[in-house]
C-alpha cells in the first residue's frame, strides 16, 4: 500500500473493516471505532487520533512517532508490543485504564487530563514525563525511572520511593501520602 499523507478519516469503523497497513503520516483520525482491530506493523507518524475508541487493539510493532490521542477511549492496549524506534505519544483527555507501559522507554510523555486505573508502569522509563490532573488509582511503579516526572496535580498514585527511581520528581503536598503507603503511617 503507498503511504497515506495529510489524510483525514472521519466515522469509520475499522473494527469490521481492518485498516489497511502501511504508513500514515500527519494523518487525522475523528471518531473512528478501532475496538479490537489489528494495528501491527502499521506505522502513525505526526498523526492525530480525535474521540476515537482504540480499546484492545493489537499493537504488535506498531510505529507511533509524535501521535496526539484525544478525548480517546484506549482501555487494555499494550504500548510495550509497539515498535520502540522513536516511540513518543501525547494523550489529553483519554480513558487509559488496564494498559500497560512494561518496560517501554518514553521519556517527555505528556498525560493530561487522563484516567490511568490500574495501568503497570512496571520498568518503564518515564524521564520528564508530565501527569497533568491523572487519576493513577492502582497504577503499579516498579522499579520505574521516574525521574524530574512532574505528579504535582495527578491523584491517586502509590509510589515506593525505595523501589523506583524518583530523583527531582514533582509531588504535591496532598499526594505526598502516595509515597508513604508501605509504612502504614497517617499524615492528617
Amino acid at each position: 500500500m503507498e503511504p497515506q499523507f495529510e489524510q483525514t478519516f472521519d466515522k469509520e469503523d475499522f473494527s469490521e473493516n481492518q485498516l489497511k497497513g502501511g504508513d500514515y503520516e500527519c494523518c487525522t483520525f475523528s471518531n473512528c471505532d478501532f475496538s479490537n482491530a489489528d494495528l501491527s506493523e502499521t506505522k502513525f507518524m505526526e498523526c492525530e487520533f480525535t474521540s476515537c475508541n482504540l480499546s484492545s487493539i493489537a499493537l504488535i510493532q506498531t510505529v507511533f512517532q509524535d501521535v496526539k490521542f484525544m478525548d480517546c477511549k484506549m482501555l487494555g492496549l499494550h504500548f510495550e508490543d509497539c515498535s520502540d524506534f522513536g516511540l513518543a505519544f501525547t494523550f489529553k483527555n483519554c480513558l487509559l485504564n488496564h494498559s500497560s507501559f512494561y518496560k517501554t522507554k518514553v521519556k517527555k510523555i505528556i498525560f493530561k487530563n487522563c484516567q490511568l486505573q490500574e495501568v503497570d508502569f512496571t520498568e518503564s522509563d518515564l524521564t520528564e514525563a508530565i501527569f497533568d490532573n491523572c487519576d493513577l488509582f492502582n497504577a503499579t511503579f516498579d522499579r520505574s525511572i521516574l525521574e524530574e516526572v512532574d505528579f504535582k496535580s495527578s491523584f491517586n498514585y502509590v509510589i515506593d520511593p525505595e523501589i523506583n527511581q524518583i530523583r527531582k520528581a514533582k509531588f504535591s503536598l496532598s499526594g505526598i501520602s502516595g509515597l508513604l503507603v508501605k509504612h502504614e503511617i497517617e499524615i492528617s
